[in-house]
């Protein structure tokens, strides 16, 4: 009897496995919510590591937080069957590119899904790889359109909260300083979308932020936001998400990892303070 129920469980177990072969999940007791985080995790060494980093963190903040977490790197799951079944989802690096993918999202959001995106889903250039050919996901749902310009080397800025009763500030200074990131510049003025809520931007005590070499990649001036909500969907963008390469291989020739995404408690606090948000009933 014990051997038959041995086999049974062991047979499950490599079901289980092959299932999830290239997923990455937390298995919580009557989870709060469920949260599936989508991701590539090709295109950049520094946005590479920084998924790598995600895939490491996410599970651990879901186990604090009795929340469940899956990620996939199979887009093809963006479909209304497989949405059901969870609560907020995440992009953390690219956006679905195929057309019933993308309808799958909108229709998602507009029945009152939660999201939230990491740095290079809003990346949107004509002509690129990514080029902005998705109107309401860039003009609509994100409002910033083309990505504008960035700064480099990724640096710390010290951002400020727009609003401090905001539930993603819950129990955080005004003010704290990032992790090193690649910050980006917007097409679009969020300021005059009175659709947007700006709720982190760069502090002008950052300035000049940036090392270049490149002249334009270093910020002197100007308002920036990092981090704002679209009121009309329970949406999230964060613009962190660039960890420091050693392109240069100045330490070795491995493209070493220079600095870490969430190695910043103020930034994570901040982080799992919007997912609780997003997730909440």
């Amino acid at each position: 009897m014990h051997s038959i129920f041995f086999r049974y469980k062991l047979l499950y177990a490599l079901f289980l496995g092959l299932l999830y072969s290239s997923d990455c999940f937390s298995t919580i007791i009557d989870p709060k919510f469920q949260v599936i985080a989508f991701y590539t995790g090709k295109n950049d060494q520094a946005h590479i590591s920084y998924v790598s980093e995600a895939l490491k963190w996410f599970p651990k903040i879901a186990e604090k937080n009795n929340f469940g977490f899956t990620a996939t790197n199979d887009w093809n799951n963006l479909n209304a069957e497989f949405l059901a079944g969870y609560q907020v989802v995440l992009f953390l690096d690219t956006r679905p590119e195929k057309p019933e993918q993308r309808e799958a999202f909108r229709k998602y959001m507009e029945a009152g899904g939660a999201w939230m995106g990491f740095h290079f889903s809003a990346f949107a250039l004509s002509p690129s790889t990514y080029p902005q050919n998705w109107d309401w996901y860039h003009e609509d749902f994100l409002g910033s359109g083309q990505y504008r310009s960035n700064t480099w080397r990724p640096t710390s800025a010290t951002l400020r909260f727009e609003d401090t009763k905001h539930p993603i500030a819950k129990r955080l200074p005004g003010k704290f300083l990032s992790a090193p990131n690649e910050w980006y510049r917007w097409k679009n003025d969020l300021k005059a979308n009175p659709n947007i809520k700006i709720l982190l931007s760069i502090d002008s005590k950052s300035f000049p932020l940036g090392t270049g070499p490149k002249p334009h990649e270093i910020w002197h001036e100007g308002y920036y936001p990092v981090v704002w909500t679209n009121t009309r969907y329970r949406m999230l963008y964060l613009n962190m998400g660039h960890n420091d390469i050693d392109y240069e291989h100045k330490i070795d020739k491995t493209n070493r990892t220079l600095s870490f995404t969430f190695d910043n408690v103020s930034q994570n606090k901040m982080i799992t303070n919007a997912l609780l948000w997003l997730g909440s009933k």
